[in-house]
């Protein structure tokens, strides 16, 4: 009975094909693109599905991601895939379970082979598997009994051959012993064949006795050698015969024999025989087959009684290529014999090479250089010896070669290179041949497209175009078509025309003319005139759409063809307005005289410059003629006293064009023997009065052009007039105040006034103060005022006088003027272009046209605002300018520097200290009584209209309005 048992896995280890290390070899046959090595690893049988075997990228010296990027996999051909290749990882591990006695059966060492093969660039490598057995099974008898009969006279030491037990697995794992239960009678001896397998032999070493023991079971127990061990076993029943004491014997103890593969059933292979020395029915010998193996059984078969061996099944040399038998000869007795039957397999070449694509590029580069490995190709042949050696040929017409990398691998390679113009694609045949006889061969083809590259170059039709085009022909017109082709393919037979970067007379050609990218017709951009240009040539470039592109240039001439645009130019007689022009004829002149020739020209070509000449109207057409060709004016017959002295000649110039244009010319001929009798002939001479419509179209464009400026002119003057009284009207209505006019140098005598910081003002006014214009001018350094902080000093000039100028009434004496008085009497105030009296000139005069009462209360309420919008700004200068007349601007200020006069006051700013105290308190008590009217007045004043301005006053009227005031 079979005990059961495990054998734990061993390790998984890798080593060279015969060694115990590992090694990749790379082949570099005659190409650069195959890189290939060999791997082994060992692993123990029925491993589970997805256990490790090894690390193929560590072990080959890959990058995982190259084993991505190469598209790594696995080709077994038609035999089954066991493993699997984890290409994230780089590892190998098993995808199917593998039994070591159905894969490779009694051979040792069991293994197979695959190949793993990476493309970009293609490397091919041979990984070889190695099963190693585990104990999985136990040693097995075919028959659970087995019975002898043996006769009791059967002599000592006679043998007798056992059952022998089956143990697919191998090495230390298989068959290694038997054992035989105790007895008397007989003893156990083990025999190896010559495949290593056992089996066992039941010798007698002591006589049986039938009437003793008739019967005799025994045990025999076959076991192995695994760990835990197993075992099988079988029960053997002799029976005793009466005695038959001779055994048979073959005649040879080995017999060999050859049949050829796939032979017929029944063919005969070989016949064994043996002998008996016995006689009657214990001489009979039968033949059987002894132990037989898997399924030898069903491919021979042997006759019992002859002993003839002959096929019963299909017999495959790839399969096995020799069997061994052991054939039993048994008589009647049980008395048995075993002899050996070698059977030899001849192979036939019955198998053709299996051609097999493992790798292919499709397309291929066109440019690709030779040598370069289009394919990958596998070539089997399943016979032995030259049976299956391979030969691999490509046609020797295609521009491709077949050569051996690994064994049963073949490289096509590109044996030229290749031009997708002439070849674009290709069928490739494969033929790969055996070496038997007869050979037998197998084909196959592939499909290889050649792909474009862009290496020819756009052609054109002709090298060089010719064109005609008519002059004054209309801007886009269609001249031309050029035309150009690729032999490539594609976007780089895409052609695109252009126009190369030229010039025609100083000027780009791509203003002449245009051409269309894609159909290359040229157009014309402007139209064009024979007689500033005939012809111009330019270069045309095509090219295609690749990269890089390429290109080819054509050049084209463009004849301009003339029309009849021009009419003949007259230039002599000289036709003129202003001057008679006449051609004297002598009264002696004869038949045929030459008066005069009219010459003109056409700036047309050909036929449209041919001129003729006709007389078209004469005031005596007897008398003259024209030369139809040279225009020639002759006299017809003799001049006579009778004709005029006066004749008139119109001549026609035509030109021979399609329409013809013509030009007329007027002759004016003097019929006379001397000059002055011509020019008193033509003083009186009138011309026709002939409407020209070019001078009367030129008069009435002058008229109606004066006409628009002088209406334009009127509303502009106007619109700027009314402009200037709307703008005059809303400052009369403004309530801006008033900002009187104030002497340089003017200062409240009395320490309370509101101007407390420095202040320059240069003021110029006109009559009407409230039209006045205001700016800001340069700052003035001799009209600097400075105030005393305390608001109780007087005002001090920054310069070294200190001269006051003393009213006219003051018991003091005024003083002189001082000696750098600048100002001429037309420079100083009052009327444009008056004098003033003899008094101003001397410094002794009143201030002219002084402000009103109002006008000083306002400049006050005016300043003290000002004071407080610039207190902040600290100590400087402001500018004023108001006009008082046209004529009086800053320049025309005098220099009042010997008395200074109040406006509205009689006070006088003197260098008296007592009097200028009783002028401070007259005046502080006229300003607060001036304030208290100005508050209840300013709402009213404000509105109200200002009053023109007053006449200059004396000194004398300046009294009697201080008497006034004081009532």
């Amino acid at each position: 009975m079979a005990s059961d048992g495990f054998l734990q896995p061993k390790c998984a280890k890798w080593r060279l094909c015969c060694g115990l290390r590992w090694q990749v070899l790379i082949f570099i046959p005659y190409f650069s693109h195959i890189v290939s090595g060999q791997i082994r690893y060992s692993i123990p049988e029925e491993m589970k599905k997805g256990s490790f075997i090894g690390n193929v990228a560590q072990d080959l010296g890959l990058d995982l991601k190259r084993l991505r990027a190469g598209r790594a996999r696995i080709v077994t051909g038609e035999s089954i895939q066991y493993t699997e290749l984890k290409t994230d990882k780089g590892v190998l591990v098993v995808s199917e379970r593998i039994d070591r006695e159905q894969l490779c059966g009694d051979v040792t060492p069991c293994s197979f082979s695959f190949e793993i093969i990476l493309e970009n660039p293609i490397e091919l490598h041979r990984v070889t598997v190695e099963i190693l057995d585990v104990n999985d099974h136990a040693p097995l008898f075919k028959n659970n009994h087995s019975t002898f009969e043996i006769s009791e006279s059967v002599a000592l030491g006679s043998r007798f051959v056992l059952e022998s037990a089956e143990d697919p697995d191998v090495g230390v794992n298989g068959l290694q012993d038997y054992v035989f239960t105790p007895n008397d009678h007989f003893v156990l001896k083990q025999h190896s064949n010559a495949d290593g397998s056992k089996y066992a032999e039941m010798v007698l070493q002591k006589p049986l006795d039938r009437e003793e023991h008739p019967r005799i079971s025994l045990k025999l127990i076959a076991v192995d050698g695994g760990n835990p061990q197993r075992s099988g076993t079988v029960n053997i029943e002799i029976t005793v015969l009466d005695a038959n004491d001779n055994a048979p014997v073959f005649n040879q103890s080995v017999y060999r024999a050859t049949v050829m593969e796939n032979a017929q059933k029944g063919t005969y292979i070989a016949t064994v025989n043996a002998s008996d020395a016995d006689s009657f029915s214990n001489g009979l010998l039968t033949y059987s087959f002894s132990n037989l193996k898997g399924n030898l059984a069903d491919l021979f078969d042997i006759d019992r009684t002859t002993g003839k061996i002959s096929v019963a099944g299909q017999i495959d040399f790839e399969k096995d290529k020799k069997y061994e038998i052991r054939v039993e000869a048994k008589d009647q007795g049980g008395l048995t014999d075993i002899g050996k039957v070698v059977i030899e397999i001849v192979d036939i070449n019955d198998n053709a090479p299996v051609i097999n694509v493992m790798s292919f590029s499709s397309p291929v580069s066109e440019d690709v250089p030779p040598g370069t490995t289009i394919a990958v190709i596998n070539v089997k042949d399943a016979d032995s010896e030259r049976n299956g050696q391979v030969s691999c040929s490509v046609d020797k017409t295609l521009p491709f070669q077949i050569k051996s990398s690994l064994t049963n691998y073949y490289n096509l390679i590109t044996d030229s290179g290749f031009d997708r113009e002439k070849m674009a694609e290709y069928n490739i045949t494969i033929t790969a041949r055996d070496f038997g006889s007869p050979p037998l061969s197998s084909v196959r083809t592939i499909h290889l497209r050649i792909s474009d590259v862009n290496d020819n170059a756009p052609l054109f039709d002709k090298g060089t175009y010719s064109a005609y085009v008519t002059e004054n022909n209309s801007p886009g017109m269609s001249i031309f078509t050029v035309s150009a082709w690729d032999s490539d393919w594609n976007q780089n037979a895409r052609i695109s025309y252009l126009l190369e970067d030229t010039q025609i007379s100083g000027t780009p050609v791509s203003t002449y003319i245009s051409i269309n990218s894609e159909t290359g017709v040229l157009h014309a951009v402007r139209s064009f005139d024979y007689e500033q240009i005939k012809e111009f040539t330019f270069v045309v470039k095509a090219q295609d759409g690749g990269s890089p592109p390429l290109s080819s240039n054509a050049t084209v001439t463009i004849f301009i063809q003339d029309q009849n645009d021009n009419a003949p130019q007259v230039l002599y007689p000289v036709q003129t307005s202003n001057s008679l022009v006449a051609e004297m004829v002598p009264r002696s002149a004869d038949v045929g005289y030459l008066v005069t020739k009219v010459v003109a020209v056409d700036v047309d070509s050909g036929q449209n410059a041919w001129l003729s000449y006709k007389l078209q109207k004469a005031m005596d057409r007897a008398l003259f003629e024209v030369g139809l060709q040279n225009g020639e004016i002759r006299t017809v017959r003799q001049v006579t006293d009778k004709d005029a002295v006066k004749q008139r000649l119109i001549v026609v110039v035509e030109d021979n064009g399609q329409p013809s244009r013509s030009a007329t010319v007027n002759v004016n001929i003097a019929v006379a023997d001397s000059f002055p009798e011509v020019l008193s002939e033509f003083i009186d001479f009138t011309h026709d009065k002939e409407y020209n419509d070019n001078l009367t179209f030129y008069l009435v464009l002058a008229l109606a052009v004066v006409s628009f400026l002088f209406i334009t002119c009127l509303v502009v003057i106007i619109s700027v007039k009314i402009f200037r009284w709307r703008q005059s009207r809303v400052l009369y209505h403004s309530n801006l105040p008033v900002i009187p006019y104030y002497p340089p140098r003017y200062a409240d005598t009395l320490g309370t006034g509101t101007l407390q910081h420095v202040y320059n003002y240069e003021v110029c006014r006109t009559t009407d103060s409230r039209k006045s214009d205001c700016k800001f001018v340069r700052p003035c350094s001799q009209n600097v005022l400075i105030m005393d902080p305390s608001s109780t000093g007087t005002m001090q000039r920054m310069q070294s006088e200190n001269n006051i100028l003393d009213e006219p009434d003051s018991p003091l004496e005024q003083k002189p003027p001082n000696a750098d008085w600048r100002f001429t009497q037309g420079q100083r105030p009052g009327p444009s272009g008056a004098g003033g009296p003899p008094e101003m000139t001397m410094g002794t005069g009143p201030w002219p046209n002084p402000p009103t009462e109002a006008e000083q209360l306002q400049a006050l309420m005016a300043a003290a605002n000002v004071s407080e919008a610039t207190a902040t700004l600290g100590p400087g200068t402001m500018g004023l300018s108001t006009r008082y007349s046209p004529q009086f601007t800053l320049q025309h200020v005098p220099d009042y520097r010997q008395n200074v006069y109040i406006p509205g006051s009689t006070a006088t700013l003197t260098s008296n200290p007592q009097q200028q105290q009783q002028q401070q308190q007259m005046l502080m008590q006229q300003q607060m009584a001036a304030q208290q009217q100005a508050l209840q007045a300013q709402p009213s004043e404000a509105s109200a209209q200002p009053e023109p301005p007053k006449a200059a006053q004396t000194p004398a009227s300046k009294k009697k309005s201080t008497k006034k005031e004081k009532k």
